[in-house]
């Protein structure tokens, strides 16, 4: 099927009446006002886009929670993810370290029976031994594996979404300029195995991938650093406002800035 370049009247007269772009401070200005908490990135909706990994770790993980008959979500952030699982355990409880995130997994995930407690990231896990079969977590900031191994029963499986090493570097780079190879190398999957099975899991898969992201306007990446809080620590768009400049224009005059994620899937079982 051929397709003719040249507009009708029609399509003229649509692309004349076509919003102007948008200014950088208007941009910038609604990305400051809008709401970072929870892990809900609805905001993002037709303004960056982002390859998801071929496992679908939230179909997989409601999956698992479908078999299990105890449960316990780490770092759930505002709970949207275990939340959108069609079948929970009788027996379920999830951490999450900041306030405002307790708050919002409290009200979505009371309803669904699960008890959401209020647990720094670098904390004991306030449960007893053996506890749970299943232990999730999507993306957590950094997996202690003593912890997870001691509240799973021996059997029990650590299914988990994992960031991996040097995701989003491009965006970070840009930002806080080229960074040491010891931090580029950070999270690497290969690493964590071997601290996971120090730990007592025996890892049944671990595929990783790098996956492609676009940022199609300066609101988006203001959004995600203010969201994402550990990929430009301390980050504010007063302190990064001539930055952010630069990039408005290139995103105006190139297009969307492109960016890879890395992910890597943790599929354990407690020997």
């Amino acid at each position: 099927m051929t397709h003719d370049p040249r507009p009708t009247p029609q399509s003229a007269s649509q692309s004349a009446r076509q919003p102007a772009p948008r200014s950088f401070d208007d941009l910038v200005s609604e990305a400051e006002a809008a709401s970072v908490d929870g892990w809900d990135f609805s905001w993002f909706e037709g303004r960056a886009t982002e390859e998801r990994p071929s496992w679908r770790y939230a179909e997989s993980m409601g999956e698992r929670l479908a078999q299990a008959s105890a449960s316990l979500d780490i770092q759930t952030g505002g709970g949207e993810v275990l939340a959108g699982a069609s079948r929970i355990p009788a027996l379920a409880a999830a951490t999450e370290g900041w306030p405002p995130n307790v708050a919002k997994a409290s009200r979505l995930l009371a309803p669904r029976g699960v008890v959401v407690v209020a647990s720094p990231e670098d904390a004991r896990l306030p449960f007893a031994d053996g506890t749970f079969d299943l232990v999730t977590s999507r993306h957590p900031v950094h997996a202690h594996f003593d912890e997870i191994a001691r509240v799973l029963a021996p059997g029990g499986t650590y299914f988990a979404q994992h960031v991996g090493p040097a995701s989003v570097f491009e965006l970070v780079e840009c930002f806080l300029g080229e960074q040491p190879a010891a931090v580029r190398g950070a999270r690497d999957p290969e690493e964590e195995r071997a601290r996971a099975e120090a730990a007592g899991l025996d890892v049944v898969r671990l595929p990783a991938e790098r996956l492609r992201i676009e940022f199609h306007d300066i609101g988006a990446v203001v959004h995600f650093l203010r969201k994402v809080i550990w990929m430009v620590p301390g980050f504010t768009v007063d302190a990064y406002r001539p930055r952010l400049r630069e990039l408005h224009e290139r995103i105006e005059a190139e297009g969307p800035f492109v960016a890879h994620s890395t992910r890597h899937l943790f599929d354990a079982r407690k020997r």
